[in-house]
């Protein structure tokens, strides 16, 4: 099947600008090349250039492509081609584009942009890496290289030289629906990830036929908004308002921009929030002083889909900000001619100089130029039996294994043996290569089911077990009267479906109430129950572990449910560690890092135990990472040798307070069927010694130095 991709209609014959211009030659020097083909452009091919549209409003007359000049589109979340969303369907459709473009006067090709967030989402059956939320876990930066370099091939497969990734947000409240596009609440770990990644996207030189445009975002601030301060639909933190001062955002949320500049960064995404009054899309001081001027970024400035619009209710008041502001191109995304027709009424009209407008074009054409657009503007067809391929596969199951955060395992359930008997399976989530996807896979909100190509968690164990063990899968956790004298086995995927954005803001983070009569249902059957808990987040759990067993954390793992398999059976350690702190209740949120105690939250900031049996200490079960120093802090660092002070000191105070504090013991028992105790409440005694190691992470360096040292150290 052919994408269906309308022919272009007959237009008149265009007489190429000059075969032999200086900007066609690509051993000219970029700059020579760029001022050559601005002084060809007229005004209407300058403020095309500007214009970033949806390929959906340019699918029914693509020749519109050519008529306004445009200088980019993008495929939004779904954006795929109608009825053959396959990689060699894209291509086709792309490459359609990209062939009217190079066909005007000028022949400037088009940048084509997409989500690829993590993997190249938008494609059925590329490689669907885990969301940044389970990176953060793994916290290698040498491994977000390579998915880096594996994403950019399955782009560049396709025709798309554009990845609006990676996010460099630094969530301070869980209940952000975008939560999971950040790597960690934890500046330090998000800078080293993003920068990490984006030389994976981009490689050495940008130039390369092998590489991708990334775009960190969104600038500056979007992981700081207050929870009902959104003003976007039924939004309620998504979009909304960074009420920190100029020092707090330059601490927690800047920091990863200077990084990804350091690291080639030459588009940089302007996000939907507001701080000090307006909307960043309108904000002069913070795009033009800090982000050009202070921190040295030299290439263009993209707009959020209809970002420029919210700067003000009046939209030509909106564009002259923004514009001035210096948003370069406008994702504007579906209405082009207004855009075009309100920049010209502004020049006009003296609101927006010619000089901005020409500082604007020049840096959207530097980047197309230093991306080799103009050279290899199409897609490569021999790349695609890479996509998908099991090499790349393999970097993902790699991903997903090490994102893994074992929180619980009494009785040293994990790492379960393959020769079990039997084996029972239940959740939804256990076979849904879409729950486990999350949002952003296929479609902008993700989708439930078989939406994409890849093995399921349940799958994965079937795949991995011995040929004499029994998997009994039943989604709802009936599995009536088990006659058996082996010990009853339970495995439990549990957890959120998929969301995105603004639409997975959440006052309360709970369990659904069928997950947790599924829970209660296997409590009452198990004598061990294992729950794997698939989410963008930490949920409030803490009144419900202590009916567990055993509890994992795998967020949103993508489409290599092997890789969890592989944990769990421990064919691969358990290594992941929490990247953000886990609270014990809802109304603790947002928390107060630099005022937390080991009593106020359920897990802390790099909390996550190792297999027992495996003597793996090389990354410990305290709250940092054993071979790194300094150690994290939510907003600061401590060195290894504050760190240990720091946690003899927590040590000896929470195990002196664990009896006074019957809320976290696990009393309360009750008995199962089979006669077993199992405690109703949070963290048992047992692992209280274990949090008491991890308890200083999340809380400020400054804080803790007073406590121990009285303030000086």
């Amino acid at each position: 099947m052919v994408a269906q991709v309308p022919q272009p209609t007959p237009v008149p014959t265009i007489v190429p600008e000059d075969l032999n211009a200086p900007y066609r030659n690509p051993d000219v020097a970029i700059e020579e090349r760029v001022a050559d083909l601005l002084a060809r452009m007229t005004l209407e091919e300058k403020l095309g250039q500007m214009t970033l549209i949806e390929k959906g409003s340019i699918v029914r007359n693509p020749q519109n492509i050519a008529t306004l000049h445009l200088g980019g589109l993008l495929s939004g979340g779904g954006g795929f081609p109608e009825g053959n969303n396959t990689p060699e369907g894209w291509a086709e459709m792309v490459d359609g584009f990209q062939q009217i473009a190079l066909g005007t006067r000028l022949g400037i090709p088009l940048i084509y942009g997409v989500d690829a967030v993590h993997g190249h989402s938008n494609v059925v059956g590329t490689v669907i890496f885990p969301h940044n939320i389970g990176l953060g876990a793994a916290n290698n930066p040498e491994l977000m290289g390579e998915i880096g370099r594996v994403t950019a091939l399955e782009m560049i497969a396709t025709g798309i030289y554009w990845n609006y990734a990676p996010a460099v947000s630094v969530p301070q409240d869980i209940r952000w629906g975008r939560t999971y596009e950040g790597y960690s609440e934890n500046t330090d770990i998000v800078t080293a990830l993003a920068a990490a990644y984006l030389q994976g996207l981009q490689g050495d030189d940008l130039a390369s036929p092998d590489t991708v445009l990334g775009t960190p975002k969104h600038f500056v601030g979007d992981g700081g908004t207050a929870w009902g301060s959104s003003t976007t639909g039924d939004y309620m933190i998504d979009q909304g308002v960074t009420e920190v001062d100029e020092a707090t955002l330059r601490a927690v949320h800047l920091p990863p921009y200077s990084a990804v500049i350091s690291a080639g960064a030459r588009n940089i995404m302007i996000s939907y929030s507001s701080w000090g009054g307006m909307k960043m899309h309108g904000q002069d001081y913070l795009i033009n002083d800090v982000l050009i001027d202070e921190l040295g970024f030299e290439g263009f400035i993209v707009s959020d889909w209809q970002g420029v619009d919210q700067v003000d209710p009046d939209f030509y008041t909106a564009v002259v900000r923004a514009i001035n502001a210096g948003i370069d191109m406008n994702m504007v995304p579906y209405d082009a001619p207004t855009f075009i027709e309100t920049l010209a009424q502004a020049i006009e009209a003296g609101d927006i100089s010619m000089e901005r407008i020409d500082e604007a074009v020049s840096r959207i054409l530097t980047v197309k130029f230093a991306l080799g657009l103009f050279e290899r503007p199409y897609s490569r067809p021999e790349l695609l039996p890479l996509v998908g391929s099991p090499e790349h596969r393999a970097v993902a199951q790699q991903a997903v294994a090490e994102s893994l955060v074992l929180l619980k395992n009494e009785g040293e359930m994990f790492p379960l043996s393959k020769e079990l008997p039997t084996l029972y399976v239940a959740g939804v989530a256990a076979n849904d290569i879409g729950i486990q996807s999350g949002g952003w896979t296929i479609q902008w909100q993700g989708g439930t089911g078989e939406t994409t190509i890849g093995t399921t968690i349940l799958q994965g164990i079937e795949q991995t077990v011995g040929e004499n063990t029994a998997v009994v899968y039943d989604r709802f956790g009936q599995f009536g009267d088990i006659a058996s004298d082996d010990p009853i086995i339970c495995l439990a995927v549990v957890g959120e479906e998929p969301y995105a954005e603004g639409f997975g803001d959440d006052p309360d983070l709970a369990l659904s109430v069928q997950d947790i009569r599924l829970l209660n249902r296997l409590a009452e059957t198990c004598d061990q129950l294992g729950v794997v808990l698939l989410s963008g987040r930490p949920l409030m759990i803490a009144d419900r572990i202590g009916d567990w067993d055993a509890l994992v954390a795998a967020w949103l793992p993508g489409t290599e449910g092997q890789g969890v398999a592989d944990v769990l059976f421990g064919d691969v350690p358990f290594t992941g560690k929490t990247p953000y702190t886990w609270p014990l209740n809802i109304d603790q949120l947002p928390l107060d890092f630099d005022n937390l105690t080991a009593e106020d939250v359920l897990f802390p900031l790099g909390y996550g135990l190792d297999e027992i049996e495996r003597g793996d200490r090389d990354r410990g079960e305290r709250g940092c990472f054993a071979d790194q120093d300094p150690c994290y802090s939510s907003k600061g660092v401590v060195s290894s040798e504050q760190f240990a002070t720091l946690s003899l000191f927590l040590f000896a105070c929470v195990t002196a307070l664990v009896p006074l504090y019957p809320h976290r013991r696990a009393t309360d028992s009750r008995t199962t069927r089979r006669g077993k105790k199992r405690g109703k409440t949070g963290v048992s005694p047992s692992n209280m010694a274990k949090i008491a190691w991890a308890a200083a992470v999340p809380i400020s360096a400054a804080g803790w130095l007073t406590v121990v040292s009285g303030g000086v150290m």
